[in-house]
């Protein structure tokens, strides 16, 4: 994964390494298909009028079939060809697309093959300069390889980066957002669901005000809020409601900020008046009911221990508010103790 910057050392002139490494590309692109084509005979004029951009074109365009190159060879042919990108005028427009073809599989090793892009992949991000804003770039390719492989691990300590990155990249907020959705899918697939509310909540804080409403800004939203009522643990929603975007969804939907209003300062009650208000409404969205009884339960409890006038609750209190027999009260204190409300 990203780390210090540093060099990729290898001997030879570029005329030399370019013919080495298209003879190589010919080599395994013939194991591959029964094409004839040649991109050694294609570079060789070109190398003679020392068009170098040309030749890398050549290069960069064949070199998808390096993710067939047998697993020992795969590294060492992927770093050849990033060394002869790197002495062009203009890298930055031959990157790209290496990024994309090592965001594919390797077809060569299926298991091994995520740890060999990423490889290659940390190996591009360390050599540009800081600021460089096609790190941006590889940093999705790496972040499309971590959500195939499943292996947020991988990605969880270099989070700690990413605010430092974004503004050494000088990055807008629509890129922002996108990266953040990214990373919010990785976590998501991975089952690291606050992780995933986390970034989905900092997609949203990049929607400006004057595009609160539009559908990409609702659509988001309404990802956002069913994110934070099925974690089992997210139990305050005034970051969410704090959003112009979220406030938007009291015209464009009604029925999800009634919910988002329920669970943000309401009680239990409340919420069974709303399923019998919206019959089936919480089961045709995929929302978990029992789930979100828990959760309103604990925030009833947690309300009126807040309320209270004394340091005592009567057990009847809390069985009639929370719909529950007398012998589980001590259980519920409990569970709204270990959720720290």
């Amino acid at each position: 994964m990203p780390g210090p910057s540093n060099t990729l050392l290898i001997e030879g002139s570029f005329e030399e390494l370019a013919d080495e490494l298209s003879h190589y590309l010919d080599e395994v692109k013939r194991k591959d298909s029964d094409s004839n084509t040649a991109i050694q005979t294609e570079i060789a004029p070109l190398l003679e009028q020392n068009q170098k951009d040309e030749v890398l074109k050549k290069l960069v365009t064949g070199s998808a079939v390096l993710n067939s190159a047998p697993e020992k060879e795969f590294i060492a042919a992927y770093n050849l060809l990033v060394h002869l990108v790197r002495q062009s005028s203009n890298p930055n427009i031959f990157l790209p697309k290496i990024c994309h073809n090592l965001s594919t599989p390797i077809t060569s090793s299926k298991n091994n093959g995520p740890g060999l892009a990423l490889s290659v992949l940390t190996t591009i991000f360390n050599i540009l300069p800081q600021d460089n804003d096609v790190r941006y770039h590889v940093f999705l390719a790496i972040l499309r390889v971590i959500r195939a492989s499943g292996s947020f691990e991988i990605l969880r300590p270099q989070l700690k980066n990413l605010d430092a990155w974004i503004l050494q990249w000088e990055t807008d907020e629509e890129d922002q957002r996108k990266l953040y959705l990214t990373i919010a899918d990785v976590a998501s697939e991975a089952n690291e669901e606050e992780q995933s509310y986390l970034y989905l909540l900092r997609a949203l804080r990049t929607i400006p005000s004057e595009e609160a409403s539009s559908s990409e800004a609702r659509n988001l939203s309404v990802r956002a809020l069913k994110s934070a009522l099925s974690y089992p643990t997210h139990f305050d929603f005034q970051d969410l409601t704090s959003l112009d975007s979220i406030q938007s969804l009291r015209k464009s939907d009604p029925v999800y900020f009634e919910l988002l209003e329920i669970f943000n300062a309401q009680v239990l009650d409340d919420y069974n008046d709303f399923k019998d208000e919206h019959d089936g409404w919480v089961e045709e969205q995929r929302l978990d009911d029992s789930l979100l009884v828990r959760k309103m339960r604990l925030l009833t409890l947690a309300s009126l221990a807040a309320s209270s006038q004394s340091r005592s609750l009567p057990y009847q209190h809390i069985t009639r508010a929370l719909q529950i027999p007398s012998e589980d009260v001590e259980m519920w204190v409990i569970d709204v103790i270990r959720a720290g409300l």
